[in-house]
């Protein structure tokens, strides 16, 4: 996933995630979806944006970020939602599930719970045993630090490790590599899009990696006593710390040619070897017709969503793709890389 950024003085800089056999490209005014059903054919969706999540607060550093990340995460979830009806389709074609409102909410609510409980309270908990044995503050909050590090990772290595995952990473390259290729004005061709690292500085697997990194500094700071206020800290300044992140990413996206960001951004990038895949040629043609739908309709298209077909590969090439994506693959060339 990359995050997107626009301003009226300089051109889109567009950002998406990968999904269920799909691309999502979040544009100035719709997210552009394209999902390659199992029949082959390519259909398009668009998804109404947030309004409060694009209104004039999104201009206040620190609170734009806490903003984008709850977009992203409601935007995403619909997207997934859509994908996997579309996946499905062969399979259950008078079915066309949608979460409600409702439903919606009580996700982002519980992933959000469960994303602070994991990543935050239980490092605190677990680090309490240092502090038990005679610590320093210092000490403690670098074990805590470390293991809020060690589970992240963790988790993006283990479930990188499922079939399912890897076809997704796959998407997620392709994602990246289409985006590289529009913000270098290249063609969106399969041809010139190839030519680019399916690492990406604005990615989301970076963003939650800097959140990391950044809790550990933060939190470097504050005492450990009493136990309440330890427990309420890492909570309180979750969006905080996702404000500062979302900014450094923000500036490490548009700064890429300087060599110092381009330090302080190499553990996000080598983070994405483990969230990315290289892609195969029908995953970089469905995210090529994610980025050019939200570009037709960031230049004033009426969203069509007609499921149109787009492109007649047969099904036995998704099997092919299937099977070839469950293996590592070459890796890029790391000249190509920023």
């Amino acid at each position: 996933m990359t995050t997107s950024e626009s301003s009226p003085k300089r051109p889109v800089l567009y950002g998406g995630q990968a999904v269920i056999e799909g691309v999502m490209i979040r544009g100035q005014t719709r997210a552009a979806l394209a999902v390659r059903r199992p029949d082959g054919i390519i259909v398009r969706r668009s998804i109404p944006l947030e309004s409060w999540a694009n209104s004039t607060l999104r201009n206040i550093p620190l609170l734009r970020g806490v903003l984008v990340l709850l977009e992203t995460l409601l935007v995403g979830m619909k997207s997934l939602t859509i994908s996997a009806n579309e996946a499905a389709a062969d399979e259950n074609p008078d079915e066309d599930q949608q979460l409600s409102s409702v439903a919606m909410a009580m996700l982002l609510t519980v992933s959000l719970v469960l994303g602070v409980v994991i990543f935050f309270l239980i490092p605190v908990f677990v680090s309490r045993l240092v502090d038990n044995a005679g610590a320093n503050d210092f000490i403690a909050n670098l074990v805590e630090g470390g293991i809020r590090l060690g589970l992240f990772i963790g988790y993006v290595w283990v479930i990188g490790k499922m079939n399912d995952i890897k076809r997704v990473f796959g998407y997620h390259g392709a994602e990246h590599m289409v985006v590289h290729a529009n913000e270098a004005g290249e063609p969106l061709t399969i041809q010139s899009v190839r030519r680019f690292p399916p690492a990406h500085p604005r990615c989301g697997t970076s963003f939650l990696m800097t959140v990391v990194l950044v809790s550990i500094i933060m939190f470097m700071f504050f005492p450990r006593d009493p136990f309440w206020f330890l427990v309420v800290s890492r909570i309180v300044l979750v969006p905080i710390i996702a404000g500062i992140s979302y900014e450094f990413i923000r500036f490490a996206g548009t700064h890429q040619n300087n060599i110092w960001i381009r330090m302080i951004s190499s553990p996000n990038i080598l983070l994405q070897d483990l969230t990315t895949r290289q892609p195969d040629e029908g995953m970089m043609e469905v995210a090529i017709t994610a980025i050019e739908y939200a570009i037709e309709m960031d230049k004033g298209a009426t969203p069509s969503d007609d499921g149109s077909e787009l492109s007649s590969q047969p099904f036995e090439y998704l099997q092919q793709s299937v099977a070839s994506i469950s293996d590592e693959g070459e890796q890029p060339d790391p000249s190509l890389g920023i």
